[in-house]
């Protein structure tokens, strides 16, 4: 059994607060507005944890080809995860104040290289213990680069052959109003979903109370996608993050993991050959405009 099988892939806060001597704490707030995730960490955040950048820690500069949040390489994410003092054998439990939906790229990568992480169930709203303010820092320390499992990732080519094909099923993680292209993000160049492509927003793993639905509910949820019985699953959202919510909720939910698209629609949408479906059903007709 691989070591990050050991730690289940959300947790509740009283299971962190009694392991707190034992765990490394991550704050990966980020914001779609664009209000600076540090600030807020800043000034306040979990006792002890230490800030996660987004956009420098776990993804490599934008490009066309690789969308907003291309995946780091390993050496870089080995460096930079090594620089905050995180190393290979820390179990790390990543949150957000926005349900998990940022900090699970964090918790999915570390688990993808078989490091045990996890999602703090309700992030920081939910968590009753100690609160701070200031950074903290840890002592940096050498970590040993891992190649991404490519049985994990797929391609642009592989997803419009999934979403095309009968037996796989592609889930896309972003808001219903994005995927049906009623509500487009700036600087998109184009509107809607993958064809074939089907709606599974990742908010939609939560309870109204921010914290995440049950394990048989979330199963009810994806059956229903045909994530159950399909022979691959592949999820992507707007730039390879939230879509790392939906895996790690297949995951919870006791289904066989599914896989990144890590370009996501940001990647798709800027390939002008590409096709776009709209609408509110994975079956409208494709478009290339």
């Amino acid at each position: 059994m691989s070591a990050h099988l050991e730690v289940a892939p959300v947790v509740a806060p009283e299971w962190v607060a009694q392991r707190l001597d034992g765990v490394v704490v991550a704050d990966v707030r980020w914001y779609l507005d664009g209000r600076p995730g540090h600030d807020a960490y800043l000034r306040e955040h979990v006792a002890g944890a230490v800030w996660v950048d987004l956009d420098v820690d776990l993804s490599d500069p934008p490009s066309v080809a690789g969308g907003r949040h291309p995946l780091p390489s390993p050496e870089t994410f080995a460096k930079r995860l090594g620089a905050l003092g995180i190393a290979d054998d820390d179990i790390v439990v990543g949150y957000d104040d926005q349900g998990g939906g940022f900090a699970a790229r964090l918790v999915w990568l570390l688990r993808s290289i078989g490091q045990p992480a996890a999602l703090l169930d309700g992030g920081l709203d939910g968590w009753p213990g100690a609160r701070e303010a200031g950074p903290v820092t840890r002592t940096p320390v050498a970590r040993r680069p891992r190649p991404w499992p490519a049985g994990l990732l797929r391609s642009a080519d592989e997803v419009q052959a999934a979403a095309a094909g009968g037996g796989a099923v592609v889930l896309d993680a972003r808001a219903a109003g994005r995927y049906s292209g009623a509500d487009v993000l700036p600087g998109e160049s184009r509107l809607g979903h993958v064809p074939g492509a089907r709606s599974a927003p990742w908010a939609d793993n939560l309870r109204r109370d921010g914290s995440f639905r049950p394990a048989a509910e979330l199963r009810e949820r994806f059956a229903a996608l045909g994530a159950a019985d399909a022979d691959e699953v592949i999820v992507y959202c707007g730039s390879g993050v939230t879509a790392c919510h939906d895996l790690l909720a297949l995951e919870r939910a006791g289904l066989p993991g599914g896989a990144l698209f890590p370009g996501s629609w940001s990647a798709w949408s800027a390939d002008q050959t590409r096709p776009v479906a709209t609408g509110e059903e994975p079956h409208e007709t494709p478009t290339s405009t």
